[in-house]
């Protein structure tokens, strides 16, 4: 029977992304560059990259039978197993291994990447013993997480802690155990799937861009090798040996002659000037640079790193690290240029409001009032007495606005959800009844047949003295076994309730209502959840889109939405609510959210009531459906005639309430975020 092989694709062999292949050797001559990360769309030779730069590595000198991979030379960074081995008399001998490359997947759970007890001793010997995981068989080599992004919040938060302190230290299951766990971060990513947190992001050393070859030669090429490859692995890869082993051994060149460059004064302070001037968060950026620059003088065969070096690098080191000025303050204006200010005047590419939407405008506006309450009766009466007299015509007062640019999402923590939901996603946390999860705690309740060993020997432990254990270190009776409880992320329905009425169109509200909607939708996509639209305008509400995972349907649907018409706040509400109810029918585990988009001002009932009472008494029907949870974006200005309807129909709702003045300051963001937190 023939043996399997894996052959891995030559380095050299790869036409093109010269950046990212000069970002990899950078870090083989000087791991201190600190890893790189490869951002790029899908089919341009990202992980087929990494692979290969893995086998050029010079191999390393590790204690034999080391779990930990540790350096026999060096006593200070040791592991536990072979401090025991010296304090037992044992000598360290060492080996040649090459050096370690280990996948992190995505599916990836604590326990292997930790590590954890090794139950076969403790259930044998009755020993508590630590079995090592990922990092420590990482320790000098490579951590390899392709899709890194989408890689679970608690997991990213161990390897952030581990690469920051080059240690690993696991505090579970009744044992104290901390090894070396100095690696290399290689990650690769591709950006549609959502991004990376700003923490992970700058321990990258080096970012890479990388996008497909477009000169149609170089793709032919690249087919051609392709296929080649395919057709014969062995022969491919010894017909580009000569030019592999070229490269390794000027890698190697390159390492030994790392310690003789000098990086000149003139290198670090020009690292530091473009550091400033991309305005980077902390020190991280020129301490890369210089590395980085140090690097590439090696590679070159030079023996100093130059301001050049530095320069050259520096696309590599500040491209996940620049960041936008901060906005210079704002200038002081005598109170009297404030006030006599004339109104800006129209843009050129600014949709001229209709005469017949300003008459509708001023027909929707009730006159200033004197109370609170009296202010809102006084408009509803006066929008029946004028509003069968002077109906607008509707599809004339129509206007198109143009989408807002949207803002960039801020990343926050979520609660925990008691609840046992299936489904997939990565917004809210919730319990999970299948073995897929993160290990949280362990109950004695049974039926999942998913075994919690930890919980399971503590729970025995105490009996032991009292039971036959035939032979074993620990006899377990039925009332012992535990099995685990698990939580994972999943996704959310977000309804969008967009009020299109004539009203949305004054000072463009519809513009940056529409921003921030679509900045939620790029969210929801990266978040896995499903989203629906639904406006109101005239005399009726729209379901626009339904219920669906294409978030590319829903942003087309905003932006052909038009704006124009009365306000029939009732009939949308109650159309949300109809599409939530039957979303819960069809799909429990998704909880819905409707995010509501109005200035409250209902002018249209559903039958002969006055229509904000209708407005409140379906907002009070959808509050007392508690699985469906609500937010209100108040469109009003803020002013003498502002009637404050949105607050009302938040408090009527139960929901959150935002001014849109909130809607590009992240707010909105944040509490849909908040909101869809189950739990906690």
């Amino acid at each position: 029977m023939a043996e399997y092989r894996r052959y891995v694709y030559p380095f050299t062999a790869i036409i093109g992304q010269e950046e990212l292949k000069l970002a990899l050797i950078l870090n083989a001559i000087n791991p201190l560059v600190g890893g790189v990360l490869v951002r790029g769309e899908k089919g341009t030779a990202k992980s087929t990259a990494v692979r290969a730069f893995a086998a050029l590595l010079p191999p390393l000198r590790v204690v034999a039978g080391c779990p930990c991979n540790c350096d026999p030379e060096d006593e200070v960074a040791l592991c536990p197993f072979c401090r025991e081995r010296l304090a037992a008399g044992e000598p360290l001998l060492p080996v040649t291994r090459p050096v370690p490359v280990v996948d992190l997947p995505v599916s990836a759970t604590e326990d292997r990447l930790v590590g954890s007890l090794d139950f076969e001793q403790a259930l044998r010997y009755g020993q508590r013993r630590f079995e090592p995981g990922i990092l420590a068989r990482a320790n000098r080599g490579i951590i390899y997480v392709d899709e890194v992004n989408l890689l679970d919040d608690h997991l990213v938060d161990l390897l952030l802690d581990a690469a920051a302190s080059g240690v690993n230290v696991v505090e579970r299951e009744g044992i104290s155990f901390a090894h070396p766990a100095r690696f290399i971060l290689v990650g690769t990513m591709n950006p549609e799937e959502g991004e990376l947190r700003p923490q992970l992001l700058d321990r990258f050393g080096l970012c890479v861009p990388v996008a497909a070859v477009r000169d149609p030669a170089a793709r032919a090429a690249i087919t051609r090798r392709r296929e080649a490859y395919d057709a014969d692995p062995l022969g491919f890869t010894q017909a580009f040996a000569p030019q592999e082993e070229e490269l390794r051994q000027r890698l190697a060149a390159a390492r030994v002659r790392l310690a003789a460059v000098v990086v000149s004064e003139a290198a670090v302070e020009r690292a530091t000037e473009l550091a400033a001037e991309a305005f980077c968060a902390g020190q991280r950026a020129e301490i890369v640079l210089v590395q980085a620059a140090w690097a590439l003088a090696a590679w070159e065969g030079r023996d100093a790193a130059t301001p050049a070096d530095v320069e050259r690098v520096a696309e590599l080191v500040l491209y996940h690290r620049r960041r936008e000025a901060p906005p210079p303050p704002p200038a002081q204006q005598p109170e009297e240029e404030q006030q006599e200010e004339p109104p800006e005047p129209e843009q050129p590419g600014e949709p001229e409001k209709p005469e017949a939407q300003e008459e509708q405008e001023k027909d929707e506006a009730p006159p200033p009032p004197e109370k609170g309450e009296e202010r809102e009766e006084a408009g509803e009466e006066r929008e029946e007495k004028e509003a069968p007299a002077s109906p607008p015509p509707a599809a004339a007062a129509e206007t198109v606005f143009a989408v807002g640019e949207p803002f960039p999402v801020r990343r926050l923590d979520h609660g925990r959800d008691r609840i046992l939901r299936k489904g997939s996603g990565r917004r809210s946390r919730t319990l999970t009844p299948t073995r897929a999860g993160r290990y949280v705690r362990a109950t004695a309740r049974q039926g999942r047949n998913d075994l919690a060993f930890d919980a399971t020997l503590r729970a025995a432990a105490p009996y032991q003295q009292r039971r036959e254990k035939n032979g074993l270190a620990i006899a377990v009776a039925p009332d012992d076994i535990r099995e685990k409880v698990r939580e994972k992320r999943v996704g959310n329905f977000l309804l969008f309730v967009v009020d299109a009425s004539g009203s949305m169109g004054a000072e463009r509200r519809m513009v940056a209502a529409k921003g921030a909607v679509l900045s939620l939708l790029l969210d929801a996509y990266q978040k896995r959840d499903r989203v629906g639209l639904i406006a109101f305008k005239g005399e009726q509400a729209a379901v626009l889109l339904p219920p669906t995972n294409s978030v590319e349907l829903a942003h087309r649907c905003l932006e052909e939405l038009p704006t124009g018409g009365r306000t029939p706040l009732a009939a949308g509400l109650l159309q949300a609510y109809e599409v939530a109810r039957a979303h819960l029918f069809k799909n429990p585990n998704l909880s819905p959210l409707l995010i509501i988009v109005s200035d409250g001002r209902g002018n249209v009932g559903l039958a002969n009531g006055k229509p904000l009472e209708e407005a409140w008494r379906v907002a009070a029907l959808i509050r007392e459906e508690q699985r469906i949870k609500s937010l209100v974006v108040d469109v009003e200005k803020e002013g003498v005639l502002s009637f404050g309807l949105a607050r009302r129909l938040a408090a009527a709702l139960g929901a959150t309430y935002f001014r849109v003045e909130d809607l590009k300051a992240d707010v909105l963001v944040a509490a849909v975020r908040a909101i869809t937190e189950v739990g906690g």
